[in-house]
């Protein structure tokens, strides 16, 4: 305490030490209301001054300061004094100036000229800069001369205590472990539970000066988290679950959901589930749920009411994450019985086996059984059952079976060659329920009869050489039978009895159930035979036997001197016949030659009778058509059939149109008939005209009609110049000039032409 009281009075009486600066001349300094005064000379030299004012005469030097000091925060209502400022060189006449310049002078500090105090005139705040250098200077006061050189000094702040202590980066989060003992804060209960309570909030405060009156202080906040341990085991919440489930459940279905509770949080409650006892854990299993923490129980296997009808399990949760510190507090796990009652329900037939396997033989009578498949409802009604064969699955309709009793039966014929395996579904209906409904496939396997003899494996045709040597091998042929004996194939060979002593061929049967053909002798001439038929009878080993004759054909050929074929044409029988290779090419070119002469004659024939046609891209402009015949004109009925106009498919009344692609067909009309002589073309237009009014294939728009035909009866008379009967001369064109004025030129026209032939 006197050491804490010590330091307060040093700090109070700080800026009231006067400073002291050795310069000479002696000029002493003293304080003023606890500021500064600064001038040259130094106590230290006064205790000497008569001793040495009798040896040296004092010169004149200038002052030198070093620093003053200042409180921070003075908010006074006058400005405060930091300092006095003062040379030995000033006389008190007033003649001297003072200048204060640098860091903060004029702004901050202000300096009375003519007494060099100075004053600090804002308030100033150590924390924010703790320490001022200025510059004085004594300078004339009429001439601004400098005195003396400027010197340099510091204003210091001095600091009181103003701040609170603060915490930065409050408020502060700590997390400690439920039932800690010891931390950097303390608890200050034993064993405390995250359980009970999680979170606490603390308060924490700072204080300066040790804590001592007049200290200030600050305090923030400290959230303390108990952070969970597993202290806790997992607990059911009944020791006692229930659960139904029907009979006919699909396996892996969910039958119910177990949990045990754990007061812990996180990975600490996380529990694991079993089935440690009981009746059902063949058909049961438990998984755990890790996001709602329970187990589920799903069925492993089929159930049937019929054979229990209750089962009983034993569930044990067990925590997956044990903290060994905590193993006192006892098994961390906990057990709880669950039952399990099976619900009846309807359920379909059951087979007496998943498949069957049935065996027919291929000859097998028809509606002969060839087996049975049986069924069963396995309900307590047990309703009856009846069987069908699904048709998709025998789509000949090769098989029946009882609806009552399930044997099936063959409805046709079998052929094992054609189809071994028929594989057909058999579907067995509860009579009661239809619904109710189970299917089961069945193998059929028809067995192999000897019915089928055995014959050559291909088409056999054999080469033998002129020159071929006897007991050479012309060929070598093996047989196939369709039939599969369950010994394997076995085949005899052997020749027609009345060519057993066949005087060109004989047979040699090898090991390996094949057949080779050999020559008796040499000397084959094609000339003389060039093919021969070797019939062969082929039997197998069935029981019956079969047995069938192949015929071999054997050709002679000719062949080089090492057995190569050359040639197996029928030139040996041509050459007798006197004609050489030569002349039958010769014949054969003049046989073309002749078609070809035959050809070109018939082209040529063709085109010359080919009639005037004026091809559609050639321009009619450049084509000259000559008519030798003059037509009678309209009085010549003779020369011109009106019947032409008359389309020909016109008389049954069916008449097409060429000017559209009609889409409807009508039904033909009853037209009239046509008369060569005597027609009327007013009614043969009017029945066209009726005829295309009632046509449903005519278009919407008119259609241009042409008639090549010029009506009698005109008043002008035919204009054709084409008369065959009269002339010029016999014509009278006076009535010209009766028709208007278009026709008077062309009627005086006639008229000069008239009257100059008079002259």
């Amino acid at each position: 305490m006197p050491e804490r009281l010590a330091e307060m009075l040093l700090d109070l009486w700080t800026p009231l030490i006067i400073l002291w600066i050795t310069l000479p001349p002696c000029i002493y300094m003293a304080p003023m209301n606890q500021s500064h005064v600064l001038m040259s000379g130094s106590p230290l030299e006064l205790n000497r001054l008569s001793e040495e004012q009798r040896i040296l005469n004092r010169s004149k030097r200038g002052w030198v300061w070093n620093q003053m000091f200042v409180l921070e925060e003075f908010s006074g209502p006058e400005p405060i004094l930091v300092g006095r400022l003062h040379t030995d060189l000033d006389p008190g006449s007033k003649k001297i100036k003072y200048i204060l310049s640098g860091d903060g002078a004029g702004t901050i500090f202000q300096i009375n000229d003519v007494t060099g105090d100075i004053h600090a005139i804002k308030r100033l705040d150590r924390e924010e800069k703790a320490e001022y250098t200025l510059t004085a200077q004594a300078v004339d006061w009429e001439t601004n001369k400098p005195l003396e050189p400027p010197s340099e000094f510091i204003i210091k702040v001095q600091d009181i205590n103003d701040n609170a202590p603060e915490f930065l980066n409050g408020p502060y989060h700590a997390t400690v472990p439920e039932m800690s003992i010891l931390a950097i804060i303390k608890t200050a209960l034993p064993n405390m539970d995250r359980e009970a309570k999680e979170e606490y909030l603390v308060v924490i405060q700072a204080k300066d000066m040790g804590g001592h009156s007049g200290g200030l202080s600050g305090t923030t906040t400290l959230t303390v988290t108990l952070t969970d341990v597993n202290d806790n085991p997992p607990k059911f919440a009944q020791s006692l679950y229930h659960f139904s489930v029907p009979e006919d459940v699909v396996l892996g279905t969910a039958i119910g959901r177990v949990k045990a509770n754990d007061q812990d949080i996180g990975e600490n409650a996380q529990s694991s589930y079993d089935i440690i006892d009981g009746d059902g854990t063949a058909l049961f299993e438990i998984t755990s749920d890790a996001q709602a923490q329970d187990g589920i129980i799903r069925l492993r296997k089929p159930l049937d009411f019929e054979t229990k009808k209750s089962y009983t399990l034993k569930v044990e949760a067990a925590n997956v994450h044990i903290d060994p510190r905590f193993s006192s507090r006892g098994p961390f796990k906990d057990t709880a019985t669950v039952k399990i009652v099976v619900e009846d329900a309807d359920e379909p037939p059951v087979f007496s086996s998943p498949t069957y396997l049935l065996e027919v033989h291929e000859n097998a009578a028809l509606n002969s059984v060839i087996g049975q498949v049986t069924a069963r409802d396995p309900d307590i009604t047990s309703s009856p059952i009846r069987f069908s064969i699904d048709r998709h699955t025998d789509l000949e309709r090769q098989f029946n079976i009882n609806a009552d009793d399930g044997k099936i039966t063959l409805a046709t014929p079998l052929d094992r060659e054609l189809s071994v395996w028929h594989n057909i579904t058999i579907i067995a209906t509860e009579i009661r329920n239809h619904s109710q409904i189970s299917r089961v496939p069945v193998a059929i396997k028809v067995l192999d009869v000897n019915d089928n003899a055995p014959e050559f494996a291909s088409e056999y045709e054999a080469f033998l050489c002129e020159n071929g040597k006897p007991g050479q091998v012309i060929q070598t042929v093996s047989a196939m039978d369709k039939d599969d004996p369950k010994n394997g194939h076995y085949f005899l060979y052997s020749l027609l009895p009345e060519m057993v002593n066949n005087p060109n061929f004989t047979i040699k049967k090898n090991e390996d159930n094949s057949l080779s053909i050999l020559a008796k002798h040499n000397g084959f001439n094609r000339q003389k035979q060039e093919v021969y038929l070797l019939p062969i009878i082929i039997s197998d080993s069935g029981n019956p036997p079969l047995s069938s004759t192949s015929t071999l054909t054997i050709r002679v050929c000719g062949c080089s001197n090492d057995g190569v074929v050359q040639s197996c044409n029928v030139e040996a029988y041509v050459l007798p016949i006197g004609l050489s290779m030569g002349a039958l090419i010769a014949i054969l070119a003049c046989i073309i030659l002749l078609l070809v002469i035959v050809v070109l004659f018939v082209t040529l024939r063709r085109h010359k009778n080919e009639p005037l046609i004026i091809k559609d891209d050639e321009d009619v402009r450049e084509n000259i058509i000559r008519y030798d015949d003059e037509g009678g004109g309209e009085e010549d009925t003779e020369a011109f059939d009106i019947a032409t106009l008359q389309n020909p498919d016109g008389i049954n009344g069916f008449l097409p149109r060429k000017d559209i692609k009609p889409d409807l067909q009508f039904m033909p009309r009853q037209g009239l008939a046509p008369v060569p002589n005597g027609v009327d073309v007013d009614e043969f237009i009017n029945v066209r005209l009726h005829e295309a009014d009632n046509d449903p294939t005519a278009p919407p728009y008119d259609s241009i009609q042409i008639y090549g035909y010029e009506g009698r009866g005109s008043v002008a008379g035919s204009l054709s110049s084409l008369e065959s009967t009269t002339s010029d001369s016999d014509q009278n064109f006076d009535y010209l000039s009766d028709w208007g004025p278009r026709f008077k030129r062309l009627g005086e026209l006639y008229s000069v032409g008239e009257s100059d032939k008079e002259t």
